[in-house]
């Protein structure tokens, strides 16, 4: 029997919906017995503030780097996603997606979508990015339902 993918990609926010979307990544990597990586890309500093801060910012990113780490990993740990599948990476997130997904022959990335629709819609947002950008499927798991409240 051919498998329909064989690396499945999940990009996480660290948000309590993450584990929303590794729960529904889960069963389609079991279903393909495909690869499962989990990763969380964090905006550098210098973007965050438009680089015009006259200091060395890079203890501060890399106790950023560490504490993301240190979160995928409590979301990635109990479902058995070995640390060598975990990726922390600094970037503009779907442009960073788009680059793992090419230089590790992912064919699913699956993302988070709040569904958003108005005038957010016209600001965009990283899984809009991702799926705009995608040589492979895309599944946007819809999260942060009305209600519901962020941790």
């Amino acid at each position: 029997m051919s498998n329909e993918y064989t690396h499945v990609l999940v990009a996480v926010d660290l948000t309590k919906d993450s584990r929303k979307v590794l729960e529904r990544a889960i069963p389609i990597a079991e279903r393909n017995q495909a690869k499962l990586s989990i990763m969380h890309t964090l905006e550098p500093l210098g973007f965050a503030y438009g680089g015009d801060i006259p200091m060395d910012l890079t203890s501060i990113q890399d106790q950023l780097d560490d504490h993301a780490k240190q979160r995928l990993a409590e979301i990635a740990d109990p479902h058995g996603i070995s640390a060598d599948n975990q990726y922390v990476v600094v970037g503009m997130p779907d442009t960073e997606i788009h680059r793992f997904a090419a230089e590790h022959g992912v064919d699913l990335i699956v993302v988070g979508s709040h569904g958003r629709h108005g005038f957010a819609l016209l600001l965009g947002s990283t899984s809009t990015g991702v799926l705009h950008g995608a040589q492979c499927d895309v599944l946007a798991v819809r999260v942060g339902q009305d209600g519901e409240v962020d941790e």
